[in-house]
């Protein structure tokens, strides 16, 4: 039973507990299921492959190893979750060293991020820093995780913002609501931990990207 759950998880080429295949997780599927990706949710919907509650990563871990796992991807999830820090502690556990992580949210300054009842946070340009160990500088949370942004991808309305330079919709986006829609950032684990002070944040990427906003 074990072996076939392993198989189905981890890819079919599984020998002596070893896959070749690269291990890539989709968190918080809902309906969205990807061949090929291990789809989680917390609810049992049909082609979910492991059921788990994102949200209770401090109470109960997920069903994975150590550094077992290349790559995730979570979809509008991390506004949904009251202990983030719990959770990015939890991948960071189950990642393998140098695994990538991207998630897509509403950013925080718009229509989109306050709309719907169930999200409970916001998340803006430098939320991702506090996944880092190097952002605890001057507090501890008891968050042992640490990831660094890669890129973030701010994507805009082309009909609105077509044509601005890169320095305007930056400070659009400091001093303006609605300027961006959606934030897709890019994270690394990093292993081991880091301690605060140790080093300096790598270098980030930031993009705007022009995409075609359909009116409701």
């Amino acid at each position: 039973m074990l072996g076939s759950l392993l198989k189905q998880w981890f890819g079919a080429r599984v020998v002596a507990g070893y896959s070749a295949e690269p291990k890539r997780m989709h968190l918080g599927c809902g309906r969205e299921i990807l061949p090929g990706w291990i789809n989680v949710d917390r609810a049992r919907l049909p082609g979910v492959d492991v059921v788990a509650n994102l949200d209770a990563c401090a109470r109960k871990r997920l069903p994975f190893p150590d550094n077992s796992i290349d790559e995730f991807m979570a979809n509008h999830l991390l506004e949904h979750l009251h202990d983030p820090l719990s959770f990015m502690q939890e991948l960071h556990r189950i990642a393998k060293p140098g695994a990538t992580a991207v998630f897509r949210v509403p950013y925080g300054s718009s229509d989109n991020a306050d709309e719907d009842p169930t999200h409970v946070r916001r998340l803006f340009l430098h939320s991702f820093y506090y996944f880092c160990q190097l952002g605890y500088a001057h507090a501890d949370y008891g968050y042992r995780g640490d990831w660094d942004t890669r890129s973030i991808v701010l994507s805009v309305d082309s009909a609105r913002h077509g044509g601005k330079s890169f320095e305007q919709l930056y400070d659009e986006l400091r001093t303006q609501r609605n300027v961006v829609h959606e934030m897709t950032a890019t994270l690394v684990a990093v292993k081991p931990a880091r301690t605060v002070g140790s080093a300096k944040p790598a270098p980030m990427r930031l993009e705007f990207r022009q995409i075609t906003v359909e009116p409701l």
